[in-house]
């Protein structure tokens, strides 16, 4: 912890109402994720694989729309910007967004291009299955050239901007850097979730948030102690020439560099017991004894927006990232992806004093 807990988790506390009404962007690959719920009882006769019997079927915001619906249940004005097909699944993405108070002004529907869709299959809460549609390509020119126009006509108006980089083919070297070129000239820091093809693209940014294997990926090497963890920060924070980087460690918690500073900062994992019904939906029984379970869909998405609210809400960074870890604590207790709300991060902190 940054300073003594009880002078902290006060301070965190009283953050929380600061983060509604911050103006936040989001660009990034948009997904949308797809849930086929249903149950199931017998092996099929064709193959040892279970037989779904279907139920219902929900869907929900994915890769960087996942970062915006973070930073919405959390009461920041969010405006997303990226491009999705013209095609079913990008109208069902579009009207998630809507049902989520998001802003779509910077979401480009192109005819050429196949909305990325996750979709899964979860029998009696358990996760049987993935199938992904996408198609990895770089955007057409007159796509990216209506995206980035939109997209700087709206920053001057943002607090902070999020990058949300899932390699679907949005992102390349270019047009990372004008992006930050043009958030740094206005003053809006950036705070990157990046991907392993691209290691110098997002120079200068407010902060990178990568999970150890990324980081060792970076690094070429394995992070296998504490000393490589401590050589692999210091080394991202000068490849990416950035203020800070943020390396989440599952259960192990979170390590924070800070060009600043010439210790790292280690924050403890934090996880609640919970039961949680369905995708979307709380459900979290006040002193539950039931198993504890750890589903990572979207948690490093949650950390991203988390810590990139609460910097645009005034916190130092190092505050910014306990507040961040806590709400990492809390969704992995639930199925799926999914996000936190103000009041459920009051909870996580007073769990913490106790």
């Amino acid at each position: 912890m940054p300073t003594n807990t009880s002078e902290l988790l006060p301070r965190l506390k009283r953050l929380i109402p600061k983060l509604r009404g911050k103006r936040m962007g989001v660009l990034g690959d948009l997904m949308l994720d797809r849930y086929l719920w249903g149950t199931a009882t017998r092996l099929s006769p064709e193959a040892a694989v279970p037989v779904v019997d279907f139920v219902s079927q929900s869907e929900c915001l994915g890769g960087a729309g996942n970062v915006a619906a973070n930073l919405a249940a959390l009461g920041a004005q969010v405006e997303t910007f990226g491009a999705i097909g013209t095609d079913e699944a990008g109208r069902a993405f579009q009207k998630c967004l809507r049902a989520g108070g998001i802003i779509d002004k910077g979401v480009v529907p192109d005819p050429k291009r196949v909305t990325t869709v996750k979709t899964r299959i979860i029998a009696k809460h358990h996760h049987v299955v993935r199938v992904d549609q996408e198609r990895r390509e770089e955007l057409r020119p007159e796509t990216e050239k209506k995206l980035l126009g939109v997209l700087f006509n709206a920053l001057k108006s943002l607090d902070a901007l999020v990058l949300s980089d899932y390699d679907k083919g949005l992102i390349t070297d270019d047009f990372a850097d004008r992006v930050l070129s043009a958030a740094h000239q206005l003053k809006v820091p950036v705070f990157v979730k990046p991907k392993t093809s691209r290691l110098y693209a997002y120079r200068g940014a407010r902060a990178i948030v990568c999970n150890a294997k990324e980081a060792g990926f970076f690094v070429t090497r394995s992070l296998g102690d504490e000393k490589s963890l401590e050589e692999a920060g210091r080394a991202l924070l000068a490849h990416f020439g950035c203020s800070a980087v943020v390396i989440t460690r599952g259960e192990k918690g979170m390590s924070v560099f800070e060009e600043s500073s010439p210790r790292h900062l280690q924050i403890p994992a934090i996880g609640l017991e919970v039961t949680y019904a369905r995708v979307g939906q709380s459900g979290m029984e006040r002193g539950a004894t039931g198993r504890q379970v750890f589903d990572l869909t979207g948690a490093g998405d949650t950390v991203l927006s988390v810590l990139s609210l609460a910097v645009a809400a005034g916190a130092p960074l190092p505050d910014a990232a306990v507040l961040a870890n806590t709400a990492a604590g809390v969704v992995v207790g639930k199925l799926g992806t999914a996000s936190v709300s103000p009041q459920e991060l009051e909870h996580a902190l007073e769990d913490i004093r106790r």
